[in-house]
């Protein structure tokens, strides 16, 4: 494997949402997160659920005001969030095998979008909200929420791989998310 060299450029093309910089970034850690997981001897499971919660968490911090701001230190920020998130994987995986919960279901904390459209007036409010959302979100959120297509259609139509559409539709929630609380929280038109 090649290390990469990452800059302040870099940073900022991720902060800006810049499609090949996204594909790249995954592909690139995806790649070290499995290396130091599997010589932990870590399940396949616990793998993915400790690649995806880093992911989230970086991307999150990338985009935060006092985040990462230098790009020479995102490759030792995104291996001491994979650490910290694998101390914190065990220990509750620690809880809930001895308070007997199952490990096999995380919480889901994703929006409830079908739920969401039980009510005329939400369901009004859910497709106000989507189309205030940039394009390729909205489209994303539909494909998946409204039309329910299978995710290797997504894949295809978005011409993206399985773990890059996880980031992607990470992305979108957290857009509709804002914007949906905004409505409820900040007084606008419901």
């Amino acid at each position: 494997m090649e290390f990469f060299p990452f800059d302040d450029a870099y940073l900022d093309r991720l902060r800006n949402r810049d499609f090949r910089t996204e594909q790249h970034f995954v592909a690139y850690f995806t790649e070290l997160i499995l290396i130091k997981l599997r010589s932990r001897m870590c399940s396949p499971q616990t793998i993915e659920e400790v690649r995806q919660e880093t992911f989230v968490r970086v991307l999150r911090a990338v985009n935060e005001q006092g985040g990462i701001r230098s790009g020479a230190k995102l490759g030792p920020f995104v291996n001491s969030v994979c650490n910290n998130v694998f101390r914190e994987f065990q220990r509750s995986s620690a809880r809930s095998v001895s308070s007997g919960e199952s490990e096999d279901e995380p919480p889901d904390r994703a929006i409830d979008l079908d739920g969401a459209l039980v009510s005329k007036e939400t369901r009004n409010h859910v497709h106000e909200v989507l189309s205030r959302l940039p394009e390729k979100d909205r489209l994303l959120l539909k494909a998946l929420f409204i039309e329910e297509k299978e995710k290797d259609d997504i894949c295809r139509d978005f011409s993206v791989d399985r773990e890059y559409l996880r980031v992607l539709l990470y992305r979108a929630k957290q857009s509709f998310r804002a914007t949906y609380e905004q409505d409820a929280f900040g007084g606008a038109k419901k």
